[in-house]
Parts: structure tokens; C-alpha cells; sequence
């Protein structure tokens, strides 16, 4: 598919240098005045940039007073001009003022740590489309890590704590010797389409008139062009024939790989599994662009920067190919 690494998320080759995640050479870079940190509080990153306008990390040095925080710091990679670039959690500072909006479906509070007055903690979905390719990434990247460390304290196989290693792209444990790697899980989002008309769906408690592409889960043994097929008829009631792939984007919330498809249906009749979605519905192109205009009477716009938006305004475009 062409431009398909412009999707969010994707693209901006950042060099991770897992050569250097070794305690050698990590101490080095920690040493360097050139690497520099940002942070996370509670799986937001701290951004700095007018209130509607382009947005961009906050970095410090690793002297800065944030930096000597007790949490986990990762290495995430290299900059083009060679320094390295590192994420520091910093959930144990406790706001004045803690929103109720905190663990809702999409935050929008911000909030202010005194050490970094012109900096704000903000939610990565609500900000992901006002950052270059560059400060997306590793944004992805620093909210992904630190999310698979917050959940991933204890040894899977002894259930003994375990310790961060390798600059944070491991863990290990001092009880019976395992090392546990980072993972992400893999996740088909289909455009599912039958002649002019394109299928979305709706989850139960999403907000009032989002719909999207529909989405589940591969399985252990199983193909992606398996699992597209299998997740359209289990949730809509929908037979897919030629599954075709075009994209992907990484997707922190908590840990998946969106892996983007093109899915060609047999049938149109929707019989949907209440147990999987709460609606679903075909879309002709004429209505899909009454949807990205924001005038349809039932589904709202997608949201910018999600591969489902992506795929969405390409199959409008017939830019898919």
C-alpha cells in the first residue's frame, strides 16, 4: 500500500540501538550531556506546545531534578545526530487534585508537575495527530514499555518479582533465572468492503455515534487472513472471501500491533453476536463522506490518527493500492 508508514505511530526510523542496551554501554550514554529524558506519569507523556497547535516532547537532561525519580527508565533509542534519547516514569508524584476523568475511555485532563512548569502530562490519544513522526514514535514507544512494566512486576513462570534489565527492554528473575521479554499483541482491523458499500461496527460503551472497522485479536495457529475472516463472521455475521494486507500502525493502549487489512465479503446480510458488538452497519461511499464531513445523522468521524481513519479516507480516496 503506498504511504502506508505515514500512518500514525509509523515511519520515522528511529534508531533503536539494542547493541547499546547492555549496562556498559548504558552507562556511557548516561554519562553523555547530550542524551536527554522525557517522562510519563500514570501512561501520559509530558508535552510542550500551544493548546491547538503542534506539539512536541518535553526533554530534559539526566540531571534535571525529574530524572532522580524512583521508577523505571528506558532506552529508547538514538537520535540522527547520534544522542541518546530515554523515558523516566514518574507515577509516583501524586497531584493536587486528582480528575475523575483519570481512567475514563479517553482522558482529558492535563496536569502540571512543578519541576516542569511549561510542560503538561497529557493523554497520547488526544494529542498523537500534533506530533512529528519522530516525537510519535518514541512517544509510542515510552507509553508501550513502561505499560508492559507496570503490568509485568512478577515472574510469569515462578511468581516471584522480577528486576528491570536491559535498559528496560527486559525483565528477569532472581528466583529461578527467567527472562521476560516486552510483547505486543497482534490485532486485524478490517476494511471490510462489498462493492460500493463498507462495514463498520460499534462496541458497547463506546461514546454516542462512534463507529469503526471492525477489529479482534489473532489466536494461537492462526494467519492473519484466518483471523480477518473468523472476527467479521463472529461479530457480524459476515462471510469474507480475499484478504489482502496494507498496513500497520503500533498501538499503546495497552500493547498491540494493529495490523490493518482489506477484506473482501461474499455476503452482506449482518447477523451481529451481542456478546462481541453492539451494532454494525454498511456504509456507502457517498455516506462514508457525509461521515468525514460531519454531517451523518448516526456515525460520527473517525478518529484522526487511528489506522481505521487511515484506512478509511484511502478506500474514499482510491488510494488503497
Amino acid at each position: 500500500m503506498k504511504h502506508a508508514e505515514t500512518v500514525t505511530f509509523g515511519g520515522s526510523g528511529l534508531n533503536r540501538a539494542a547493541e547499546l542496551r547492555g549496562p556498559d554501554a548504558q552507562a556511557r550514554l548516561m554519562a553523555d550531556p547530550a542524551s536527554r529524558v522525557t517522562y510519563m506519569w500514570r501512561g501520559k507523556s509530558v508535552f510542550s506546545g500551544a493548546a491547538d497547535g503542534p506539539l512536541s516532547l518535553v526533554w530534559t537532561d539526566l540531571k534535571h531534578p525529574l530524572a532522580q525519580t524512583v521508577g523505571p527508565r528506558m532506552f529508547l533509542g538514538l537520535e540522527d545526530d547520534g544522542s541518546a534519547r530515554f523515558a523516566q516514569d514518574v507515577s509516583t508524584w501524586e497531584p493536587d487534585d486528582l480528575p475523575d476523568t483519570l481512567n475514563q475511555f479517553l482522558d482529558p485532563s492535563e496536569q502540571v508537575h512543578p519541576d516542569l512548569p511549561d510542560g503538561r502530562f497529557a493523554e497520547l490519544r488526544a494529542t498523537m495527530t500534533r506530533l512529528t513522526p519522530r516525537d510519535a514514535e518514541l512517544a509510542a514507544t515510552a507509553r508501550g514499555i513502561m505499560e508492559w512494566h507496570r503490568t509485568h512486576a512478577f515472574c510469569a513462570n515462578c511468581g516471584q518479582g522480577s528486576d528491570v534489565a536491559m535498559a528496560g527492554w527486559q525483565r528477569n528473575c532472581p528466583s529461578c533465572g527467567r527472562h521476560h521479554f516486552p510483547r505486543t499483541d497482534p490485532v486485524v482491523i478490517m476494511l471490510i468492503t462489498h462493492g460500493n458499500s463498507v462495514l463498520l461496527g460499534r462496541s458497547p460503551g463506546w461514546p454516542e455515534g462512534m463507529y469503526s472497522l471492525l477489529a479482534g485479536f489473532l489466536e494461537p495457529g492462526e494467519t492473519v487472513e484466518a483471523a480477518v475472516r473468523r472476527e467479521v463472521f463472529e461479530e457480524a455475521g459476515v462471510r469474507v472471501g480475499q484478504v489482502d494486507y496494507l498496513a500497520s500502525q503500533p498501538w499503546p493502549f495497552p500493547a498491540s500491533l494493529m495490523i490493518g487489512c482489506h477484506g473482501h465479503a461474499t455476503t452482506k446480510e449482518i447477523r451481529i453476536d451481542p456478546n462481541e458488538i453492539e451494532d454494525a452497519l454498511w456504509l456507502t461511499k457517498e455516506e462514508l463522506a457525509d461521515v468525514f464531513e460531519g454531517c451523518h445523522p448516526v456515525v460520527n468521524p473517525a478518529r484522526n490518527g487511528a489506522i481505521a481513519h487511515f484506512l478509511m479516507q484511502r478506500w474514499l480516496q482510491d488510494s488503497l493500492n
